[in-house]
């Protein structure tokens, strides 16, 4: 299926405040990608082979010399508190979100300055909140709704797959759903199967749903305030052992565009591709392919639907090898429609198969060492690009 180009990102706009026209919506559905298409200006530029997502402009990272020092989940915050500062309209709603400060600590002070009707403590009933969140975004709020884990989310797929993903288009362009659907997953430490859950394997195929995952301190702070901005329901998928990762972030206001996909690691031997905690897992595995001698070119995809293929594509134009590494499960995850993508659009440009490391399709374990052997390992990162580099597979 030929996929389309999605509405460029500029450096005045989050590239997520276009929304889906459901006019367009069977026409132009993106297979793989999620998300719709629109015309634009530059697709008669040259563009890579099929790409989903034009690359646009994006803030450049502080030097070491600028900005100030952050914790993940402060900069979600900060970036929260700045968009319910900016927007009288924006609002939070979610168990312990108020004056407790949230689970994680994430909306905490936010009571305090804005109020208890815009920061909205909640009983322990997702469906409900959630479809709260949701009927107030249709008449004009913008609401966060938070997770205390993203598996109790599951409580409300009904509300966030049939409602918030769907409502734009079956009230036939009457709403507008500016929802921000955030909070912690992944798998912790030692949390247990039931909270251990990711998401967004669930929630990939849901049409109308946009999806992004944090994985540093400056991108949760840009894409959190590129969400509240955006007129379509999203996703935000925060790692839940990374919100003590620190890292200074400018000091003036910045916004991410949800569409692009973010360029690590520049390198010429092979095409990386992971996002969230496996971000930090594949930088530690290139330390030491690095020193074998291996030039490994390393790609944050950050937007879990739609794919950034015009990036995704040039690099693997590049280097001609692709491997995929995700904490997702491996059936029905993010590395299976990535690889899928690939495989539809760039093939001629491989010289093999792309490879995908995924975690086991099993209950994630209590005990530490057996979830250590559920998940991809920096140990397997570096086995397998040396058996793809060596040709021996």
């Amino acid at each position: 299926m030929a996929q389309k180009v999605l509405v460029p990102c500029s450096s005045s706009s989050s590239c997520g405040n276009v929304q889906f026209s459901p006019s367009r919506v069977h026409t132009q559905a993106i297979a793989f990608g999620g998300g719709l298409s629109q015309s634009s200006s530059r697709k008669n530029k040259s563009l890579a082979l099929k790409a989903v997502a034009a690359k646009g402009e994006t803030s450049a990272p502080v030097t070491a010399k600028s900005g100030h020092e952050i914790l993940l989940f402060d900069a979600l915050r900060e970036g929260l508190e700045e968009e319910m500062a900016r927007d009288p309209t924006v609002c939070v709603m979610g168990e312990d979100v108020g004056h407790y400060g949230g689970s994680y600590k994430v909306t905490k002070g936010l009571a305090e300055k804005f109020g208890d009707l815009r920061v909205l403590d909640t009983p322990i009933c997702e469906n409900s909140f959630t479809g709260m969140g949701i009927g107030a975004a249709m008449t004009g709020l913008r609401t966060v709704v938070e997770g205390m884990n993203m598996g109790f989310l599951l409580l409300a797929y009904n509300q966030i797959s049939n409602n918030a993903g769907m409502l734009h288009y079956t009230s036939g362009g009457q709403f507008k759903i500016p929802v921000v659907i955030r909070g912690p997953g992944g798998v912790g430490k030692q949390l247990g199967a039931e909270h251990s859950q990711r998401l967004e394997s669930y929630f990939q195929s849901v049409p109308g749903l946009q999806m992004v995952a944090c994985s540093t301190p400056y991108n949760a702070k840009g894409l959190m305030k590129a969400a509240i901005r955006s007129d379509n329901p999203v996703i935000l998928y925060e790692h839940v052992l990374l919100y003590n990762l620190k890292e200074r972030i400018p000091d003036e206001e910045y916004v991410l565009c949800l569409e692009e996909a973010e360029l690590v690691r520049p390198g010429k031997d092979i095409t990386i591709l992971t996002y969230s905690r496996m971000r930090h897992f594949v930088l530690q595995a290139a330390k030491t392919l690095v020193e074998r001698g291996y030039d490994p070119e390393i790609i944050d995809i950050r937007s879990l639907k739609p794919f950034d293929l015009f990036t995704i594509g040039n690099s693997i134009k590049k280097t001609h090898k692709v491997l995929i590494v995700e904490e997702c499960m491996r059936t029905g995850g993010i590395g299976a429609s990535l690889r899928a993508a690939i495989v539809d659009n760039f093939w001629d440009f491989l010289d093999g198969r792309p490879e995908c490391l995924s975690s086991q399709d099993v209950p994630t374990p209590y005990a530490a060492t057996l979830e250590d052997a559920t998940v991809v390992q920096p140990a397997q990162i570096i086995v397998k690009v040396e058996q793809m580099l060596q040709g021996l597979i």
